[in-house]
Formats: C-alpha cells, structure tokens, sequence
C-alpha cells in the first residue's frame, strides 16, 4: 500500500469493497481542484478559489500537494506587470481521479446491493 492512500477498514462494513482511496485526492479541496480540472481544459488560480470557495493560502497548499503527486500541472505567466497562474489535469492527475471515481462507485454499488 502507497503512503498516500488508505484502506478502508474491512470488519466494518462486511461485503463491502476495500478500495485503496487516494489520500492525495482524498480531500475537499484537492478533489475540487482536480475534479473541476478533469472538466476544464485550464482554469486560473483566481477561477478555482472563486469556484471552491477556498482561501489563498489553503488554495496554494492543495494545489502544490496536486502538484508534487504530479496530477496538476502549474503555469505562471504575466499579464502586463500581472501575475497568472493557471492550472491543469495531467495524464497522471486524469488516471488517478478516474481509479478514485472507479473505487467510490463501487462503494455506492455495493451499498445499494446491500
């Protein structure tokens, strides 16, 4: 098991699947930014604070723990003396988030079934 994902405990929810979730994406922020990603061609830092209803500071530490995973990428450019960042989903970043969806599916399956 990766340190960055955790096993759901199997003695607490007999038949139900134990997914290993991806603790990178595994939170709100940082599944909002992803999500909206997978969705969006390109969004800015300024889109996704507006959209996720996140802080600065919080927004840039979600986005960089993205982007260490190498699930986001960052590009920094000027407009006249402004400065934009703007983001974007890689190959990496598309294939975690559809294992992710893939595994809470499963889950919600397995709880209908029940």
């Amino acid at each position: 098991m990766e340190p960055d994902s955790v096993r759901l405990p199997r003695g607490s929810a007999p038949g139900l699947p134990t997914p290993d979730l991806d603790r990178v994406i595994h939170d709100r922020i940082r599944l909002g930014i992803i999500s909206a990603l997978a969705v969006n061609d390109a969004l800015s830092f300024n889109e996704l604070k507006t959209l996720l209803g996140a802080t600065d500071g919080n927004l840039s530490v979600h986005a960089r723990k993205l982007e260490d995973a190498q699930y986001i990428s960052c590009t920094k450019s000027f407009e006249g003396r402004l400065p934009r960042t703007h983001y974007r989903i890689t190959a990496m970043g598309r294939r975690a988030i559809e294992r992710y969806l893939a595994h809470m599916e499963a889950l919600i399956r397995a709880m209908r079934d029940r």
